[in-house]
């Protein structure tokens, strides 16, 4: 048997409560009493969560219309409306720019640039881009416009206004001009220097970002003041403002351009495309002037002009074959370059403009009637007395002489007011059938019309019918009183008489060239007989002995080794400010050589106050001069030939 004893069998006892002491374990002294259990809770109920998909549905549906709105909007913008939108946007985002055409040259006969263009700019701006919520700041104007007043020469308050205008839409302004490249160069540099400290500094403003430029073009003369009444100006809008450049505007200016393009913060977008209509260039416009002739003309006229203390005075030379116009100087005269300075009183082209009453040059006039209606021969005795009564007025000579025995040919050479009156007595029966065969030949010779030039204010002078001419008038016209006329159709009497009688319609213009290198001459001018051949001839003998006799009056206007013809005048000037006669009209005209004429010169000064008034002294010099380095500037040789001296007196 083994020694292992069986296992003790335990007796269960009542069940224990789990981490409770038994119930019959008494406490041990000084412990607190256990609690007795109180009554059993009910147990918590479950809360059920109600069904998620009608709040589902809920946000879908609220989904649904947003994006159906976004869709409806979206069909109106890109189909319904599609067009109004992008034109909107078109209009936002493309800016137009008109391309200035370039401003044709003028020159003169030998193609030497008298008018030309240069390179220049239009500064422009957007004031929408200067808008406190462009910038972001509220002086933005105020800050550019301090920017650029000293580049553009302007005043602060006056760009202010441009850039911040009143119409908040406007997108484009034009601050200045036509502006230098340098003036362009300046706002583009300190453009580029804001722009690149924006860049790198936050809070700084680009404020000349809506700044631009436009190329165009600035008119210049080369020549300053040489020719300045015959080229005119262009005035601040590019427009021909007188002489040529107004006359023939149209031709020189061409046709302007247009470009549009997208622009974005005031750059060109370069992917977005741009439209374009090129610019037509205007023609090129070649004068009949010499610039030469044109320079020695407004020399020697300024500088007598400035020593007579004269008014004005003008030159005029014309090729007496062509009737083109040589020269056409006035002084004093202006520099189209700058008209800030200018004397209002010098625009224009006072040679064309000016009508004045031309004395005894337009005496040859006279002659040529009596001569052609065979009134009288150059050899023809005229007795000139001291004095002489006509109708309500005592007639004289410019000096007291006793009675002068004197061919027609000696009225002529000694300017004798007396036997010019006599003289033309003869072309009618009467003074009334006299005064209409004379006024038939002043028309002839192309008094009381316009010149055929065609020029900007040009006056056509005065000359009443002969049934309105007055007692007075009978008898001062034929000496060149009471008739007015300008220089070129005083220049022109002689050039008709030097081209054998026949009057051609004098020109300035030679023809023009257009953009496609192709000249164009201009019309042919008219041509009109006003005496015959013989009696032309015959004048031209009477004029050589004004200068070439000692007793004539313009012997200061000889030139040596040339036969010269030509005609003293000293009339009574009527002041245009007052209306009344002050001073003296002084003038020489004539043309050279006189047995094979080329060249015209007639100078007139106006009112001389200081030495002599009368023309063969202060317009004969003038007239030498000129027709001097004329004649030689064209290589006119003399001819050689003596000169006729007709007879200027008669012994009783």
């Amino acid at each position: 048997m083994s020694d292992r004893q069986p296992p003790r069998r335990r007796v269960p006892g009542p069940a224990r409560s789990a981490g409770r002491p038994d119930a019959r374990r008494r406490p041990a002294p000084g412990a607190r009493p256990a609690r007795r259990p109180g009554p059993a809770r009910p147990a918590p109920k479950a809360i059920r969560l109600g069904s998620p998909r009608p709040r589902l549905r809920l946000v879908g549906l609220a989904l649904t219309l947003v994006l159906l709105a976004f869709v409806v909007r979206l069909v109106q913008v890109q189909a319904v409306d599609a067009s109004t939108y992008a034109s909107k946007a078109e209009q936002n985002r493309y800016v137009g720019q008109v391309l200035a055409a370039e401003r044709g040259e003028i020159t003169d006969r030998h193609g030497v640039a008298l008018a030309t263009s240069e390179d220049a700019y239009d500064i422009t701006a957007d004031p929408t881009m200067f808008a406190p919520d462009e910038l972001e700041i509220a002086d933005g104007p105020e800050q550019a416009a301090a920017l650029l007043a000293p580049i553009l020469g302007q005043s602060q308050e006056k760009l202010v206004g441009k850039l911040r205008p009143e119409n908040e839409k406007l997108r484009y302004v034009k601050l200045a001009g036509r502006q230098t490249p340098q003036v362009w160069k300046q706002i583009k540099d300190l453009k580029s220097a804001l722009a690149k400290k924006t860049a790198s500094d936050d809070a700084a403003v680009n404020v000349l970002a809506g700044v631009f430029s436009v190329p165009t073009s600035k008119r210049v003369y080369p020549n300053n003041e040489l020719a300045a009444g015959i080229l005119g100006w262009v005035n601040a809008s590019g427009q021909g403002g007188g002489g040529v450049e107004l006359q023939l505007n149209e031709q020189l200016a061409g046709k302007d351009g247009k470009i549009r393009y997208a622009q974005s913060g005031g750059r060109l977008v370069p992917t977005a495309g741009s439209t374009e209509t090129p610019a037509v260039p205007g023609s090129d416009i070649e004068l009949t002037i010499d610039r030469d002739i044109q320079w020695a003309a407004q020399n020697a006229i300024s500088k007598q002009v400035e020593k007579s203390r004269a008014d004005r005075g003008y030159v005029i030379v014309q090729d007496t074959r062509t009737g083109e116009v040589l020269a056409m100087a006035n002084a004093p005269g202006f520099d189209p370059n700058d008209l800030s300075d200018a004397d209002p009183a010098t625009l224009g082209n006072a040679a064309l403009q000016d009508a004045f009453e031309p004395g005894s040059t337009a005496k040859v006039m006279s002659m040529a009637a009596v001569l052609e209606e065979n009134a009288a021969t150059p050899d023809t005795h005229v007795v000139v007395p001291n004095r002489l009564h006509r109708g309500d007025r005592l007639f004289k000579d410019d000096v007291d002489h006793p009675t002068w025995y004197l061919t027609l040919n000696g009225v002529l050479a000694k300017s004798s007011n007396i036997g010019t009156i006599l003289a033309t007595g003869q072309l009618g029966k009467t003074q009334s059938a006299a005064n209409k065969v004379l006024y038939d030949y002043l028309r002839k010779f192309g008094l009381g019309s316009h010149t055929g030039l065609g020029f900007p204010g040009e006056t056509k002078g005065i000359l009443a019918p002969p049934d309105q001419w007055s007692t007075s008038q009978q008898y001062t016209i034929p000496f060149g009183q009471g008739v007015s006329v300008n220089a070129m159709q005083a220049a022109s009497v002689y050039s008709t008489i030097a081209n054998g009688g026949v009057r051609i319609e004098p020109t300035l213009v030679r023809g023009s060239r257009g953009p496609d290198g192709r000249f164009t001459p201009a019309p042919k001018p008219d041509e009109r007989r006003v005496v015959s051949k013989k009696t032309a001839t015959t004048l031209a003998r009477m004029l050589e002995s004004v200068v070439d006799d000692e007793e004539g009056t313009g012997t200061k206007a000889r030139i040596p080794g040339y036969r010269v013809a030509g005609k003293t005048g000293t009339a009574n000037r009527v002041d245009p400010a007052t209306g009344k006669y002050h001073g003296y009209t002084s003038s020489f005209a004539g043309f050279a050589p006189a047995d094979k004429p080329r060249v015209t010169v007639s100078c007139v000064i106006q009112n001389a106050t200081r030495g002599s008034y009368f023309g063969g002294q202060i317009c004969g010099p003038v007239y030498k001069q000129v027709m001097e380095f004329a004649l030689k500037s064209l290589q006119v040789p003399p001819t050689g030939a003596e000169p006729a001296r007709l007879p200027v007196t008669f012994t009783p």
